[in-house]
């Protein structure tokens, strides 16, 4: 049996409860009621997996029917994937510790790029063809996609059969509904994958076919057997009424995030032109103050967690922010749970905020000015001054913090070198305010630590047609940074470009990179998120081998007019819209946050409903 197999070799592995499944929560079904099974692949380690939060919603949701049956899966670690593939052991899900080939459903949701590979490799554990055109037409196991990534499906296309587009609470329940109706007549797969294309938010990749002309650009995206020539997302209109789970699987073993999180909000009202979240999960909706403590209260109380996170793009942008930490420190306070606020904004962070997160945060403070100079923040649309920076960081310097952390990205389009040496002089000012408040922490120096990111333009985004820095200019300006740095006080560290640079090219890439992530993968590429793994050498590779130069989509700007990959792809935000921000941007004017005005950027055509009234 399959569960001897893997018992006999746990304990020859780190951490082996990554693979007994078992833990409290998780949900065990009998076999023998269960019409549908679907397997919810994660594509990093447990770990990393089991602090998603989009995994843990759609588990409970789906296993919610008493006929439908979801189990997690994750990537093993390498040492575990040697046993596995040395004593025959495929990958299974952790419930019933069945082959995931023998599922109906093996759903993989993309949350980074660097995730591809993982991918592959999983399927292949799985004994699942890695090509959807190799899949046959037995109409299970069928291979999906959701997550933030797939906006841009294009370089997985020929590995899923299905692509979910957007929120997954109610087309996910849809399409295991059809895919019932069809499998009980014993259709095809091609049978089915007409049918599901013409469920919203479902995207059928085999149903379109790509043309491309004479320079490597694309000409035209083709649909074809009645698919919509455009493919709309999915998104849930009322945040208090839609599935929220009361319970999660508590893991035995550590992992990233452990706690329970509640999600507070979402979508984004501020419009940063280099952030890919804030345009794709539009419009910007709340959860209510109610809600959200119930919500908390449940899980907090079903789980045993003693760790609280509010999870959203920018918490303190919601509207009840005050008298929602004011309920949820009560409760937490008084039940010794630690409340976690991340996602703060600099230019709605006040004395009465910092007043309450006083009460549940020890550590330094985290904010995000992105750009050294204004200029440059007006360019990515921030909106965020020089003025509310400092203010910001003497409220928290008075407030008893003597630690400071700031994010900071580099080759920002327009940036020059001043901006870059504009990082560190911004440091230096917040050093030497510190000093010249009379009621700061006593005894201790201040550290205010910089973190720098490589920009990568990401689709739907107004920088979606700009180019990323090469990497000859990224370790210029790094080193600028450094030689502009004059005290110990402040520290500097940055991200691999070499990462960056891969991460631009799978996120604006077309259908020709599914040969390019295969060929690496063949080279022994996964995981590659992981610096330990990751073999830029042997990507370059690959890229070499299937005649693809990684600048093509990286390091050159699209012509407004282009036909971009995912231009038959709908996430409300219009084309038009996003032209017209990134020519505002090199004028480098702001856009008003969708509270102060509606700038039209196409969700109220597309859904009828304002943001804001």
């Amino acid at each position: 049996m399959l569960k001897d197999k893997i018992e006999k070799h746990l304990l020859s592995v780190q951490k082996p409860s990554r693979y007994i499944g078992g833990e409290c929560g998780s949900v065990i079904k009998d076999k023998s009621k269960i019409d549908v099974r679907f397997a919810f692949c994660f594509p990093d380690s447990y770990d990393i997996g089991m602090s998603h939060l989009g995994m843990k919603i759609l588990y409970s949701l789906i296993n919610e029917r008493e006929n439908y049956w979801c189990e997690r899966v994750f990537a093993p670690w390498e040492d575990y994937e040697n046993i596995m593939r040395e004593n025959d052991i495929p990958l299974y899900a952790l419930e019933s510790l069945d082959p995931v080939n023998e599922f109906d459903f093996v759903g993989f949701t993309m949350q980074y790029e660097l995730s591809y590979t993982n991918v592959l490799n999983m399927l292949d554990l799985a004994g699942i063809p890695v090509w959807a055109k190799d899949r046959g037409e037995d109409i299970a196991p069928l291979v999906v996609a959701g997550g933030p990534c797939v906006c841009n499906a294009e370089p997985l296309a020929d590995f899923f059969d299905i692509i979910i587009l957007g929120e997954g609470e109610e087309v996910n329940l849809e399409i295991m509904d059809l895919y019932l109706e069809y499998k009980k007549k014993g259709a095809k797969r091609s049978e089915f994958l007409k049918a599901v294309s013409q469920i919203e938010g479902a995207y059928v990749p085999s149903l379109y076919d790509v043309s491309y002309n004479q320079d490597g650009t694309i000409n035209s995206v083709t649909s074809k057997h009645n698919a919509p020539a455009v493919v709309t997302k999915r998104y849930i209109k009322d945040m208090d009424s839609v599935y929220y789970p009361d319970n999660f699987v508590v893991p035995f073993t550590d992992i990233v995030h452990n706690r329970v999180s509640v999600e507070v909000l979402r979508g984004c009202i501020r419009g940063c032109r280099f952030c890919q979240a804030g345009f794709i999960y539009r419009p910007f909706r709340e959860k209510s103050t109610d809600n959200i403590c119930k919500q908390s209260t449940a899980l907090c109380q079903n789980t045993g967690y003693d760790e609280l996170s509010l999870c959203s793009l920018s918490t303190s942008d919601h509207s009840d922010i005050n008298n929602m930490l004011s309920k949820l420190i009560d409760y937490t306070e008084n039940e010794h749970v630690n409340l976690s606020l991340p996602s703060l904004r600099i230019d709605n962070f006040s004395e009465e905020l910092l007043e309450k997160i006083k009460k549940v945060r020890k550590s330094g403070l985290t904010f995000a000015p992105e750009a050294g100079t204004q200029r440059l923040r007006d360019v990515i649309n921030k909106n965020v001054t020089e003025e509310e920076i400092m203010n910001t960081c003497r409220i928290a310097f008075e407030g008893g913090y003597s630690t400071v952390k700031l994010y900071f990205m580099m080759g920002l389009p327009t940036e020059t070198d001043e901006d870059i040496v504009g990082i560190a002089e911004l440091a230096q000012k917040i050093v030497d305010m510190y000093y010249t408040i009379e009621n700061r922490p006593k005894g201790r120096g201040v550290q205010v630590s910089i973190s720098t990111a490589t920009f990568v333009p990401k689709p739907f985004t107004p920088f979606q047609f700009e180019a990323q820095n090469t990497k000859a200019e990224i370790e210029r300006k790094q080193k600028l940074l450094i030689d502009s740095i004059k005290t110990k006080k402040i520290k500097v560290s940055w991200h691999n470009s070499d990462v960056s640079l891969l991460e631009a090219v799978l996120a604006k890439g077309d259908r020709r990179l599914s040969d390019v992530i295969y060929t690496a993968w063949k080279k022994g590429c996964k995981f590659d998120s992981w610096s330990e793994y990751f073999k830029f050498d042997k990507w370059l590779e690959a890229f070499e081998e299937c005649g693809i130069s990684p600048s093509f989509y990286a390091n050159r700007f699209r012509e407004y007019d282009e036909v971009l990959p995912w231009d038959h792809i709908n996430y409300f935000v219009s084309k038009d819209f996003l032209i017209n921000e990134d020519k505002t941007a090199r004028m480098a004017k702001t856009t008003p946050n969708c509270r102060q005005k509606c700038s039209a950027c196409g969700v109220v055509k597309e859904t009828g409903v304002r943001c804001f009234d």
